[in-house]
């Protein structure tokens, strides 16, 4: 049953749906999918096109508003009725986290159910609700990020259900491996740290503190978390983003407090350190981040944290004996997340077994993608640190007809910030009028 409410300008309607676990077993286990429609208030009785929305990640839930609704989603409500979908296991949609998956039995069966969670099953659910939202007419795909993913395993699934794709800052590599994928990301990662460090370089002494009291103290945030050096390196995964830079600078400034026992980590930069670190709300995100680049028999087996091995300049011991800046990392999981989040650990054992696996089914058709015929627009950001620039565009020019907007107005998160704008140029693209 679905349920219909409104909201300033729009109303909403909550649908649910039951898709099979495993679409090569249609008639085994089901799981339910969420998701939000949404459709401008003065066109709700409309016949209008509609727009599947697949957010980044993966492991996130799609976009929730309250209030004022996201730029680039009212520039969407213009001309379409939009579908913000619950990837599977994500928000309300059978939801897979610590609670949940001692429900499949122990760590085996729960990468086996796992792996049923990449971008070639979100394609599956999103053919298999088809027919039922749009009444078999194909839809509008915006892919943002890992969304942009699962728009190019679209494109190589079932090309016949998709009238127009756009993707923002979500163009993966055809055929790298993860450590391809983490060996052209330490660069950038390093790259963003520097410039950082130029725009507030007060900042380099103080990370240095913070880190040097991480390396000497056993430091737990008040929901659990340990907070060890690498913990704190990873907050430099906003610096992807297009405000990253300044509020990593405002969680710095203020990090430390005078106490009768010396200075200590202070009370608010712990709770915004906690939440900018911890995985309770998306713990999908750790568990299938690197299984998102399995390919056939390789196993991706950490390969974030073996990759790290090989460039030593984000050893935060190494930097700190000498007169270097630390450097943060990016976007990455490492097995020590297993061992500091209290929301991953008792996954932990689940996690090295995705990470061990080697029966991943490809997640594209390079044949397909090079005979394709859905128009296709894609923003590339340049120097974008969560996707490599260089993958991006070798896949663009691999998809036949795929047009690019290659800019650096914008970072990853360039579809929230200027999404009037993004969409505009992306619609324009797809259909030939830019």
């Amino acid at each position: 049953m679905s349920v219909s409410y409104r909201q300033p300008g729009v109303v909403l309607t909550d649908r649910r749906f039951t898709v099979p676990l495993d679409h090569r077993a249609p008639d085994g286990e089901t799981i339910e999918l969420y998701a939000r429609e949404v459709v401008a208030s003065d066109r709700a009785d409309r016949d209008l096109p509609w727009l599947l929305y697949l957010q980044g990640g993966p492991g996130f839930g799609a976009n929730r508003f309250i209030g004022r609704r996201p730029a680039w989603l009212g520039r969407a409500l213009d001309e379409y009725r939009v579908l913000l979908l619950d990837q599977r296991g994500t928000g309300a949609s059978t939801p897979a986290n610590r609670q949940t998956l001692p429900l499949r039995g122990g760590p085996a069966a729960q990468a086996d159910y796992l792996a049923h969670f990449r971008a070639d099953a979100i394609v599956r659910d999103c053919e298999a609700i088809r027919p039922q939202v749009t009444g078999g007419a194909p839809w509008t795909v915006l892919g943002q990020s890992f969304g942009g993913f699962c728009a190019v395993s679209y494109l190589s699934q079932a090309p016949e259900g998709l009238s127009t794709v756009l993707i923002t800052g979500g163009l993966p590599a055809l055929d790298a491996h993860a450590d391809d994928v983490y060996r052209a990301a330490y660069p950038r990662v390093e790259r963003k740290v520097a410039a950082h460090y130029a725009r507030y370089p007060q900042d380099v002494e103080r990370a240095r503190r913070i880190a040097d009291h991480l390396l000497g103290h056993d430091v737990v945030l008040p929901n659990g978390y340990r907070f060890t050096v690498e913990a704190f390196q990873s907050l430099g995964i906003l610096l992807g983003g297009g405000e990253g830079s300044h509020r990593l600078h405002h969680l710095l400034e203020d990090a430390f407090v005078r106490t009768p026992a010396g200075p200590e980590l202070s009370d608010d930069f712990q709770e915004q350190v906690q939440g900018l670190l911890s995985y309770a709300g998306h713990p999908l995100y750790a568990l299938v981040h690197e299984a998102i680049y399995g390919r056939g028999t390789q196993p991706t087996n950490w390969s974030a944290e073996r990759v790290r091995a090989e460039f030593p300049q984000f050893d935060a011991a190494k930097a700190l004996a000498g007169d270097e800046p630390l450097l943060f990392t990016g976007e990455s999981v490492h097995p020590w997340m297993f061992d500091c989040d209290p929301a991953l650990r008792p996954l932990r054992e689940t996690a090295g077994l995705l990470a061990a696996r080697t029966d991943w089914a490809p997640l594209y058709d390079p044949a397909r993608l090079a005979a394709n015929e859905v128009p296709v627009a894609a923003a590339v950001y340049h120097d974008d640190m969560y996707v490599d620039t260089a993958h991006a565009l070798t896949t663009a020019r691999a998809v036949r007809g795929l047009r690019t907007w290659v800019t650096d107005e914008f970072e990853h998160d360039g579809v929230r910030v200027g999404g009037p704008r993004v969409l505009d140029r992306l619609l324009a693209l797809a259909r030939d009028e830019a």
